[in-house]
């Protein structure tokens, strides 16, 4: 008897209702409503190790990057990369984040600074990580000084050593310095460069010349119109016009302090000096005389007080009323000798002989006159 279906569709037929149920089970899913799940954000990539100057200077080294500040001005933030490299920073390597110890990640921190001003003055705190001597020398300067007197316009650290491109000290020149003081004290070297130092330095590229940093020092530089100061420039200008390897280059006396000292304006500057140096005194010195930065040479016609006119006039600002012969007296800081004032010199000769030779004399009488009165006596002579 034969099946009413054959067997090969019985076995179709509940395939097919298989893959029906799964179809109406997987429509029945997605009709039905699905529970929220939370949206996650994008993870930062991790950052391993500090920024390197590399990293810094993909930025940094466009030249119109830059930023605005609340005092309406506006900060560049460009940093020549070569420039950088071959400085005294970037020759030995030292990483930006060295310096700016509050950069560790993009985007950076907000800045305190108000202005460009106060950016500066805040960075120069930084300078103390790795030159802490210097920092020491500088919180005694006159410079620090006005800075915590409220003068922000005093220089600090970045002012003078500009960070990204400041040169290695060995590579810096005499005129190098006083181009860099000249950014705050335009006037004064003005005046220096027509000086006789100043003309000889940045005219001629003579370094047997003071510039800046020789009169008033490196980091510690000192107030120039203290008294304290002022007593001590005797010394100041020894150091160099007492060196005669300098000197008798340029046929000059080297006994300008020992003949300053022995007269009258030197003995009492000395002994203010020794006793009580903050105390003023209107004695001369050097630079009343020679003046301070512009400093002329003193066969100069119009202003060289190795001329009596011109000589005359500094004197009358001390001694008004002194007659044209009183500057024949001075020898210009040399010692009497036979080709500097010979006519003091053989007076003084002469006198030197002389007075040995009159006391001698005397002494002898005295002694010869008192032994024969004592052989008389011994006698018993007497003397009427």
């Amino acid at each position: 008897m034969r099946r009413p279906y054959p067997l090969f569709g019985a076995r179709w037929t509940g395939i097919l209702l298989m893959i029906l149920g799964l179809s109406v089970a997987a429509l029945a899913t997605a009709l039905l409503p699905q529970p929220a799940v939370a949206a996650q954000a994008p993870r930062p990539i991790a950052q391993t190790a500090a920024p390197n100057n590399e990293m810094c200077l993909a930025c940094h080294a466009q030249q119109a990057m830059q930023v605005p500040l609340d005092s309406g001005e506006t900060l560049s933030l460009y940093v020549n990369g070569e420039a950088f490299k071959t400085s005294a920073h970037g020759t030995k390597e030292i990483a930006c984040v060295a310096c700016h110890t509050d950069i560790t990640a993009f985007p950076h921190p907000e800045k305190t600074a108000k202005s460009a001003r106060q950016v500066t003055i805040q960075f120069s705190q930084t300078c103390s990580q790795c030159h802490s001597q210097e920092e020491k020398l500088t919180l005694e300067s006159i410079h620090q000084m006005d800075i915590d007197g409220g003068n922000l316009n005093a220089a600090v650290c970045a002012d003078c050593h500009n960070p990204h491109e400041t040169r290695p000290v060995a590579e810096m020149t005499k005129a190098d310095i006083a181009a860099t003081c000249a950014q705050c004290h335009n006037a004064i070297y003005e005046a220096y460069k027509t000086s006789v130092h100043g003309s000889a330095l940045i005219g001629e590229g003579n370094t047997d010349v003071a510039t800046c940093t020789d009169c008033h020092g490196l980091h510690n530089i000192k107030n120039p119109t203290s008294t304290l100061f002022r007593n001590e420039t005797p010394k100041l200008c020894a150091k160099c016009h007492t060196n005669a390897a300098i000197m008798d280059k340029y046929g000059l006396s080297t006994k300008v302090y020992s003949t300053y000292v022995a007269d009258f304006h030197g003995a009492t500057v000395t002994l203010f000096e020794n006793t009580d140096p903050d105390q003023p005194t209107n004695k001369a010195v050097c630079t009343d005389c020679h003046g301070i930065h512009n400093i002329s040479r003193v066969d100069d016609p119009s202003t060289g007080i190795a001329l009596k006119k011109n000589l005359l006039t500094k004197c009358q600002k001390c001694h008004p009323g002194l007659n044209e012969n009183f500057p024949d007296a001075w020898m210009g800081h040399y010692i009497a000798s036979p080709t500097k004032h010979p006519i003091v010199y053989y007076i003084n000769l002469f006198y030197q002989f002389l007075i040995p030779t009159v006391l001698g004399g005397m002494a002898i009488f005295v002694i010869s006159d008192f032994t024969r009165r004592l052989i008389d006596r011994r006698k018993g002579k007497s003397h009427a």
